[in-house]
């Protein structure tokens, strides 16, 4: 958090708002949101897919017709695709671009975020979900956020 506060603050100095110009020179604001929906992605399967045509598919025979669904959660996770892949590293996505950041970067920008007491230092987050349509947290997950001065 530190990291991406001192992107987002020494971009917006003497400012009490990010605007959409400032977004083109936030690349860590960027690789944070890429990251956290590769390992977090809002829908777990993706929309279901019909192939056009016979095809074989990792050693498997898909029938032309056949519903395929993709499951994008499982291939942000898979550790053949993601060097380190459980870990969180905005870093992986530096290069790259997404539409959402105005909205994260004033959050940043203008307060300050705490994990609450009993959860501090080298202990990390329960970050576990549960499986449905839609993916959220097993236990909330809870911060304490301050405006910045």
């Amino acid at each position: 958090m530190q990291k991406l506060q001192g992107e987002v603050r020494n971009l917006v100095s003497g400012r009490t708002r990010v605007t959409e110009e400032d977004l083109s020179s936030m690349h860590y604001l960027k690789a944070v949101i890429k990251e956290a929906f590769r390992l977090h992605p809002p829908g777990p399967l993706l929309l279901p897919r019909e192939s056009m045509e016979d095809a074989k598919v990792m050693g498997y025979d898909i029938a032309k017709g056949t519903q395929v669904m993709i499951n994008a959660w499982a291939i942000g996770r898979d550790g053949s695709y993601w060097e380190q892949s459980l870990e969180f590293k905005p870093e992986r996505f530096l290069n790259s671009s997404i539409d959402i950041e105005l909205l994260l970067a004033n959050l940043v920008h203008q307060f300050d975020w705490e994990v609450p007491s009993g959860v501090a230092g080298d202990q990390t987050l329960d970050i576990t979900e549960t499986i449905g349509l839609s993916m959220h947290r097993k236990s909330p997950l809870m911060a304490i956020v301050s405006h910045h001065a």
